[in-house]
This record gives structure tokens, C-alpha cells and sequence, in this order.
């Protein structure tokens, strides 16, 4: 009879909760050469041997067998590394507040790569915002009030189950992405008990998308468009234009950017074609702007 194999991660801690009652059932427990020593130990397992005994279990390992997210294990083992005695000194020395530059350029790198449609500039930004997650849990352990990335995403499984109980409840039903979106905030005032309509939007976010997300919120909550600021200056003018977008559907930062972006855009070209015809592109007239500026 030839022994059950049980194929495994290489990792530390992968032997699975599944695996235990075969192992217990087991005449013998070996490991081939592809398990590490410390699984081997862990399951009591020996070396194969040239012929099994009748009912053993083999063990081996497979990197096919890690399950999804189990990178993220080394992940984390790399940022505590750099942040231990021993470790990085520059790593060992920052704090949230030093960090927080960090984490809003990378989220504005992200953000560009997602625009340009480029694929491997989006995944090595999305590892940065990553990285940003796993330092400021990391330095979170050694505060007053400590967690740990672990406390950080039980926290957000927490949430996403209890927002969607349409999806885990068992009962409730939610037909469509709006009906899910107003479901969600429902779920959210509840959860955090804010008494306002705009409790909770950040204030620190840009100004364009700040206004959006104040107008949106205030449009859920019944308010009508005659109750905008009001005034000749820029600040209310935009403001209702920004409501304006945000009524009609539209993402006012998105158009913006798009805007401003396609500006840049033929910025440069009008540089370019006078560069090619002799010009300084640092030390352009009006009328050469004018002249080499795209159709």
C-alpha cells in the first residue's frame, strides 16, 4: 500500500489544522527532502525511508502549495527585521509623523500609474502603499497604545464582513451597487454613532476632493442645492461647480486631473516644437507659445 502524500507550504506554520487527523491516523509520519527541518519537527516526521511502512503519511512541499496572501508573511517578516535592533537605522528611527510624507506620495504615485494604465508601475506602487502599511504597524507596536498588523486587519475583516451582511449574513439581499453604496453608509453611521452627515470625511484630503465628498454626503442626507455657500469669490464659485459635477454623476477630481494633465500634455509639445525650430524652450515669448501651440 503506498503512503498518503500531503503536500504543504514551505512556510513556517503552514502544517494545517486540516492535515492533523490524517497525521494522527497514521502508521508513520515521514518527510521528503523538500520539507525544512523545523516542519519536519513540527509533524514528528522522519527522513523516507526505502520502504514505508503500511499506512504512513509522506510529507513534501510544493510553493504551489502556499495559499493566497501567505507573501505577505515575509512581508512582515522583513519590516520587522528592519525595524529590530539590529536592523536599519533609518527604519529604527521613524515615526508616523515622519512617515506621513511617504505615505501621500506613494498613494499619489499609485494614483498616476492607475491613470497611465501602466501595469508594472501600478503593482510596484501598490507594494510602496503596502510597505507603508506594514511600517506604521510596525512602529505602532512600540507606542503607548500598541497593535500590531494583526490587529490591523482582523480589524478590517472585522468591518468588511459586518458591512456586507448581504454577502455573509445569510439573509439580507442588496440588488444593486447603489443600493450596496447607500447600505454601506447606513451600516457605517450606525457602527460609528456620528451625529452628522458629515462626521467622518476627512479634512485634510485636497480641497476639490474635499468639497465633493461634502456635497455628496449632504445630497444622501436630503440637502438641497439652494443651501450651497453662496458669494462672488472663487471659493464659493468652485464649490458650486463642484457640487454641480457631483450632482450630474460626475468625479470632479478625476476631470480635473484629466484636465490638467492634458494641459501638461501640450505643454510640453508646444517646448518641443520650438526646441526643434532653434527656440530656448526656458525663455518662450507669447507669440512663440502661440505659434508652436498644438491644434
Amino acid at each position: 500500500m503506498a503512503p498518503t502524500v500531503i503536500t504543504l507550504s514551505r512556510r513556517r506554520g503552514a502544517l494545517p489544522a486540516a492535515a492533523l487527523p490524517t497525521l494522527r491516523a497514521a502508521s508513520a509520519v515521514y518527510a521528503d527532502a523538500s520539507v525544512p527541518a523545523e516542519l519536519a519537527a513540527q509533524a514528528g516526521a522522519t527522513p523516507v525511508p526505502a520502504a514505508p511502512v503500511p499506512g504512513a503519511v509522506v510529507l513534501s512541499c510544493s510553493d504551489d502549495a502556499d495559499p493566497p496572501g501567505a507573501a505577505l508573511l515575509d512581508a512582515v517578516a522583513v519590516m520587522d527585521r528592519l525595524r529590530s535592533p539590529g536592523g536599519c537605522p533609518w527604519d529604527a528611527e521613524q515615526t508616523h509623523e515622519s512617515l506621513l510624507k511617504y505615505l501621500v506620495e506613494e498613494c499619489y504615485e499609485l494614483y498616476q500609474a492607475i491613470e497611465d494604465g501602466d501595469r508594472a508601475d501600478m503593482r510596484e506602487e501598490l507594494g510602496d502603499v503596502l510597505l507603508q502599511v506594514l511600517f506604521h504597524a510596525r512602529v505602532a507596536q512600540e507606542a503607548d497604545s500598541p497593535f500590531t498588523i494583526d490587529d490591523v486587519a482582523t480589524g478590517l475583516v472585522t468591518k468588511l464582513v459586518g458591512r456586507h451582511p448581504h454577502v455573509f449574513g445569510g439573509g439580507e439581499t442588496v440588488a444593486t451597487a447603489t443600493a450596496q453604496e447607500g447600505r454601506w453608509e447606513e451600516l457605517k453611521r450606525a457602527e460609528k454613532q456620528r451625529a452628522s452627515s458629515v462626521d467622518g470625511v476627512p479634512l485634510g484630503q485636497p480641497a476639490v476632493a474635499l468639497a465633493a465628498k461634502l456635497v455628496s454626503r449632504t445630497r444622501r442626507a436630503g440637502m438641497p442645492a439652494d443651501l450651497l455657500p453662496e458669494g462672488d469669490g472663487i471659493g464659493p464659485d468652485l464649490f458650486r461647480r463642484i457640487a454641480a459635477a457631483v450632482r450630474a454623476g460626475e468625479d470632479p477630481e478625476s476631470a480635473l486631473r484629466d484636465t490638467a494633465r492634458a494641459f501638461a500634455d501640450r505643454v510640453r509639445a508646444a517646448e518641443q516644437t520650438a526646441v526643434a525650430q532653434g527656440e530656448d524652450a526656458h525663455a518662450l515669448d507669447e507669440d512663440t507659445w502661440r505659434r508652436t501651440w498644438p491644434a
